[in-house]
């Protein structure tokens, strides 16, 4: 019997970082204790100033539906950031308001993607990236960044990868989950290569405010101007206003592909929570002192958990200048037997017996398109950093 499936949902795969968490909450309802280091979300609270103009916005009945790609408030409060903290000049016309920055990305891709054309995907990525290109129709291709390269793609390896059919660059600088940082003259040269072949680039910058020990964020479409006409900048407010439920992306472009991801999401969603679209306004404008707490004590998390893998016997962990995940590597453990008799032959293996005999929650660097490692986020109190990475530890040493 036929599948009833469309070809497109048969060659979707899950998301398997959300597939870990609701395994790792579920554990926790039966009442284990897992310390969950595989999600990537701020366990800061949203700032008050932030919360209270959702308040304000529900007393005020603005409760009712609004232009489909955003208000025009939240755009231009949009298009000052992106110039007060990019160097970059939009127009209102040129941004779309999503729900949430993954809705940006699935938006853009789906407007430039035809049946066949292939996307260049530097690894390690962001699980959900080649998911939306296959469902777009196209083909990733994936480009791997070595761990000695700080797992960063070169301009080289990139133009290697591209063909005929190349369609569009998947960028993320700072990197989930690497934490890798594209410097310049890196972001440059990788433009160039894209202006010549006539290459879109997505340019994931969700990350750019959690960077540390002397890194800094600088987007593609300012690092080389010639692509500016090319990119699609995404965004939002999740990472750095601990606003991840609160579901608000944006993307900035040019006008034709804005509009045309504008028209998409009017057909499939309508607008974004308005009451989350006057919070963010109030997240954009507002004090920046709450982000800066909270990446100063990331900062500080960052360089406990990377001397703490370190120290580790057959564990290798480079410093991530950005984002607030580690990502060690692990492979030396590989081939040893758990206390379950079960052969660890790779990552996957790996994080299941961390989860199941030390109880703590990581994602297998297989998840990411990058065999050997692990990711693990920092994203949670230093007491459970402690504690998760004292039953890591414990747990690597007692592998036969």
């Amino acid at each position: 019997m036929a599948s009833r499936l469309s070809r497109r949902a048969m060659r979707l795969s899950p998301s398997p970082t959300l597939a870990l968490d609701a395994k790792t909450k579920d554990m926790q309802r039966q009442g284990i204790d897992v310390i969950n280091f595989g999600i990537g979300e701020p366990d800061f609270d949203t700032p008050s100033h932030i919360k209270d103009a959702a308040v304000q916005a529900i007393q005020k009945g603005f409760t009712k539906y609004t232009p489909a790609s955003g208000i025009p408030e939240l755009k231009e409060a949009i298009c000052k950031k992106l110039a007060d903290d990019n160097g970059l000049q939009y127009e209102p016309s040129q941004i779309v308001v999503s729900v949430g920055a993954k809705q940006a990305i699935y938006n853009a891709v789906q407007v430039l993607c035809d049946e066949g054309d292939e996307v260049v995907v530097p690894a390690p990525y962001w699980v959900s990236y080649t998911e939306i290109v296959k469902l777009a129709g196209g083909e990733p291709v994936e480009v791997p960044g070595e761990e000695s390269a700080g797992f960063k793609m070169t301009a080289a390896q990139f133009e290697a990868a591209v063909t005929s059919k190349t369609k569009i660059l998947m960028l993320n600088s700072p990197n989930n989950p690497s934490g890798a940082v594209f410097d310049e003259a890196e972001l440059r040269a990788i433009g160039e290569v894209c202006a010549r072949r006539g290459i879109y680039i997505i340019s994931d910058e969700v990350y750019e405010k959690l960077v540390f020990g002397g890194n800094k964020h600088v987007s593609i479409a300012r690092a080389n101007p010639s692509v500016k006409d090319l990119t699609v900048v995404v965004n939002g407010v999740s990472k750095t206003f601990a606003m991840t439920g609160w579901r608000i992306g944006y993307a900035a472009g040019p006008r034709d592909i804005i509009k045309a991801m504008g028209d998409l999401q009017g057909q499939v969603t309508s607008n974004p929570t308005s009451i989350s679209q006057k919070a963010s306004v109030a997240a954009l404008l507002g004090p920046r002192e709450p982000v800066e707490d909270m990446v100063r004590e990331f900062g500080k998390r960052r360089d406990y958990v990377v001397r703490r893998f370190n120290s580790m016997p057959d564990v290798t962990c480079g410093e991530p200048g950005g984002a607030f995940y580690a990502f060690p590597n692990i492979s030396g453990f590989f081939g040893r037997r758990a206390a379950s008799g079960d052969v660890l032959k790779d990552s996957a293996a790996l994080s299941g017996a961390i989860l199941r005999d030390a109880r703590v929650s990581v994602v297998p660097g297989s998840a990411f398109g990058m065999e050997g490692y692990v990711r693990v986020s920092y994203a949670t109190s230093m007491a459970n950093l402690e504690k998760g990475l004292d039953r890591i530890e414990a747990f690597l040493a007692n592998l036969a």
